[in-house]
């Protein structure tokens, strides 16, 4: 009789297991949009620079608009989820990237690919905060790691999937084959790759319609019947009335009201108070520092950096594919060892990797060499030419000194037009070690920043300003990525890609010290136990 009874509480337990699961990967897939929308740009910079005759400064709004609209979304998604649920909050963000996708597609100008890519913008910034914030609220405290990274894995396959359908996009542009041509492919080649994320935005938005909603927000909504439902299809019963309690009581701990939610200007004094300082200070480090070590830098521009090396338009495509692969094993990697080892030790061992990785790739870009040869400046215009003869043979150890040579011997126009692809043409570096170095320092972060800071926002605040806390430092991790990506093109223009990758190092290795000293360990306890430990 108890083997009996241990084989169907077991079979009862993997049904309740692939239950959660399913719900996880389906809200999940809001990060599968968030990172094919944000990475998709990467193929795109190198043909609308072109068309839309853009400066380095326009450039790098093209792909920055996207996050300064999720800056915003970050801001108001957590308290309008906290007002109409989780579940509505990524039904929008589903329908926005899928308007996104087509205006995007069909931008006739310049404004209008931008206005496109900030309706984006919004729905990736809805997605970001609130899909991590309801895995959270779903998932048992011994798994919940291991599903709020779910997220970060979704984010990372559409990375992946961004990097590979650009490169297969631009490979099939030179078929001759009579269905790709009748499609203009060869034509719009950057339409096609912004056009195609339309198709898996519907897809996510009718999965939605059977993930049922967050059981701590309709705690926090006075609809206990629906939570104890919803957490009896992830718990046992048992579980999921002894979970009710603790949700219950703490929340009765935390508010002298008999309510479910704080105004929101409650809500920000009590995210302001003295007893939330510590988790406030580390998530707001956090946040910046994963952004501020330039891992969009290299994800929105892997193609330009690999052509910084002197690389094909082809094979630096091909190696931005590389990128995504990392990014992807190495997510896998850590979602399975994040509630074995927690997240402190990866975090450590992560950003020690980045700040080496970012310092190798300063010495790698500065140890490049610079000369013009008769052979690479002949496809130019005969003028232009005749002006170069005086650069031929001479070597330049740095590329802002070639750069200033170049300005010499061309007028302000010329040197515009072709200061890029001369560059492109006379350098000579090791572009093993660079792509080696790029390569690693994806891993870092992939095994640390990537999935465990979005861990950590979801168990660090308490239940009932989770929302509007994550918005916060949500808001600022997207205001950093905005100013990333934005002065990204300009850094390499003026400053030299040696410069901006040595300082993206330093930053990495300041925010190791904050790691170190402040952040707590909060692997394996329930939200309501960290919240009585961190916030006294």
């Amino acid at each position: 009789m108890n083997t009996e009874s241990d084989a169907v509480n077991q079979e009862k337990s993997a049904n309740l297991n692939f239950y959660t699961i399913r719900v996880a990967l389906i809200v999940a897939l809001g990060g599968f949009l968030m990172g094919f929308d944000a990475s998709v740009i990467s193929g795109v910079v190198k043909f609308i620079e072109p068309e839309f005759q853009l400066s380095k400064i326009e450039l790098g709004w093209s792909v920055a608009s996207l996050a300064l609209t999720a800056t915003f979304a970050m801001l108001v998604s957590g308290p309008l989820s906290d007002k109409i649920g989780r579940k509505r909050v990524l039904q929008l963000a589903a329908i926005l990237f899928a308007l996104s996708a087509l205006l995007s597609a069909l931008a006739p100008s310049f404004v209008i690919l931008v206005i496109a890519r900030m309706l984006g913008g919004l729905g990736v910034g809805a997605a970001l905060i609130i899909a991590p914030i309801y895995i959270a609220e779903i998932s048992p405290a011994q798994k919940r790691g291991f599903m709020v990274s779910f997220n970060q894995l979704n984010i990372v396959i559409g990375i992946s999937v961004a990097f590979f359908s650009n490169y297969v996009i631009l490979q099939l542009a030179n078929s001759s084959a009579d269905w790709l041509v009748a499609l203009n492919l060869s034509q719009y080649q950057w339409r096609w790759m912004l056009g195609v994320e339309f198709i898996p935005a519907i897809i996510y938005f009718l999965a939605l319609f059977i993930v049922p909603e967050s059981p701590r927000w309709q705690m926090m909504n006075q609809q206990v019947g629906a939570a104890t439902e919803t957490l009896r299809k992830t718990l046992t019963a048992t579980e999921a009335q002894q979970l009710i309690g603790e949700i219950s009581t703490n929340d009765q701990f935390n508010s002298e009201k008999n309510s479910q939610q704080l105004a929101l200007t409650e809500s920000v004094k009590q995210l302001l108070s003295p007893k939330l300082r510590l988790v406030l200070l580390v998530g707001v480090a956090i946040a910046i520092l994963q952004q501020i070590t330039g891992i969009n830098s290299v994800f929105f521009y892997a193609p330009m950096i690999f052509e910084q090396t002197g690389l094909g338009t082809d094979a630096a495509f091909m190696q931005a594919v590389y990128v995504g692969l990392t990014n992807l094993v190495f997510t896998l990697v850590a979602i399975a060892v994040i509630d074995k080892l927690g997240r402190k030790p990866l975090l450590v061992i992560g950003v020690s990797g980045i700040a080496l990785c970012m310092f190798t790739l300063a010495y790698g870009f500065n140890s490049a060499s610079y000369q013009l040869t008769t052979e690479l400046i002949a496809p130019l215009p005969e003028q232009i030419q005749q002006s170069l003869l005086a650069l031929v043979g001479q070597t330049f150890s740095q590329e802002q000194e070639f750069k200033q040579a170049l300005l010499v011997v061309l007028n302000q126009e010329q040197f515009q037009q072709y200061q890029s692809e001369l560059t492109l043409s006379a350098i000579t570096i090791n572009s093993q070690l660079i792509l080696l170095a790029i390569l690693a320092f994806v891993a870092c972060f992939a095994i640390s920043l990537g999935p465990v800071m979005w861990v950590l926002f979801s168990e660090l605040f308490p239940n009932q300003i989770r929302g509007i806390a994550i918005a916060l430092v949500g808001l600022i991790n997207s205001a950093v990525s905005f100013l990333v990506q934005l002065l990204f093109p300009w850094q390499l223009a003026q400053l030299g890609a040696a410069w901006t990758f040595a300082g993206y190092g330093i930053f990495a290795a300041l925010g190791l010290l904050i790691i170190l000293k402040w952040l707590p360990e909060t692997k394996g306890k329930s939200l309501e136990a960290l919240e009585k430990e961190l916030c006294r």
